[in-house]
């Protein structure tokens, strides 16, 4: 998992941080650090929580998914992408741009006990990344930079060792997982998939969730992404009996995913039942999705399948046994 754009474009929820005048002229005796570092940290748990929940769904379905990729389970952050990076750099006790933003529970970075938030990073094997070349404020492409470089490096070595500011450095050896990132809107109350990533605002109520209710609406995401609906849609054109087929079949994955992953499998459909009486007069409103109720049932359906699986062969196969409610080569 990487960030990219999320991370620079959620910081804007940060107020002074991210204000571009403020950047220019700091009046220093109007800054609150403690309240700035504050609101870094809220972001960062509302992150982690993701990419902790993210992680064990990627992981424990990677045997089955089409497309994966080496990762360590760790995302960086650069401050040089704040709207004041001074005032980021102050609030956080940083000299350089480039430091942890979250690792990822279980992960390789997590494991290690090495990676908590805001610890600072000099190098990436042989490459400092603050020595990038940085774009104007608020540009995320220079992280963008950052991570497509631990990528190579895991792609083609399996490892990359990652060098901190006090000295002190750590090897992490990467383990395959679905190909998908995870990435937090700093506002904003939907979560969407566009194919290789998931990406949740920090208002989607479902963070208030128990962890395995939440996982329901990550693991329906990650199932749009899995299943390819994207590129389908995209191929077949995205009418409202398209959409549907697509939103049938991701959240009768949504158990298989958790299942693999962990989680127990009626997780998906007591998200279901959840989240849809508080939201069905607006995005279960669209005819495009069936009614929550009838969600619930079709998620609750593939439960049985999922348990006689679990006990047969310990893992919910659902490349061999999910039946799919689209043909994914139509339209080629």
């Amino acid at each position: 998992m990487r960030a990219s754009s999320a991370i620079g474009l959620a910081i804007a929820a940060f107020g002074t941080l991210l204000n571009p005048v403020a950047a220019r002229e700091v009046n220093w005796d109007r800054i609150n650090l403690p309240q700035e570092r504050a609101a870094i940290e809220r972001f960062q748990q509302f992150d982690q929580r993701m990419q902790d929940v993210g992680w064990k769904l990627v992981r424990g379905n990677a045997e089955y998914c089409d497309r994966v990729i080496p990762s360590v389970g760790l995302q960086l952050q650069d401050l040089a992408s704040y709207g004041s990076p001074e005032i980021a750099r102050a609030a956080l006790e940083m000299t350089g741009d480039f430091a942890v933003q979250t690792a990822a529970r279980g992960s390789p970075a997590g494991e290690t006990g090495l990676f908590p938030s805001n610890r600072e990073v000099t190098r990436l094997v042989r490459l400092n990344p603050n020595q990038l070349e940085a774009g104007e404020r608020l540009d995320w492409q220079r992280l963008t930079r950052a991570h497509d470089h631990i990528d190579a490096l895991l792609k083609l070595t399996g490892a990359v060792e990652i060098g901190f500011a006090d000295g002190e450095s750590a090897l992490l050896r990467s383990v395959p997982v679905c190909a998908t990132r995870f990435e937090l809107m700093g506002e904003g109350r939907r979560a969407v998939a566009d194919g290789s990533r998931v990406v949740i605002g920090m208002d989607f109520p479902g963070f208030a969730y128990e962890e395995d209710i939440f996982a329901g609406v990550v693991a329906h995401e990650l199932a749009h992404n899995v299943l390819g609906h994207s590129v389908w849609l995209d191929r077949n054109g995205r009418g409202r009996r398209n959409v549907r087929k697509t939103e049938r079949e991701a959240d009768r994955l949504m158990p298989w995913l958790l299942a693999n992953a962990g989680y127990d499998p009626v997780s998906a459909q007591r998200f279901m039942e959840e989240w849809g009486p508080r939201n069905d007069g607006g995005l279960f409103r669209d005819r495009s999705h069936d009614g929550w109720d009838e969600r619930a049932e079709f998620i609750a359906a593939e439960i049985p399948k999922i348990r006689a699986l679990l006990e047969s062969e310990g893992s919910a196969d659902w490349r061999t046994h999910f039946r799919r409610e689209i043909d994914p080569a139509e339209g080629l």
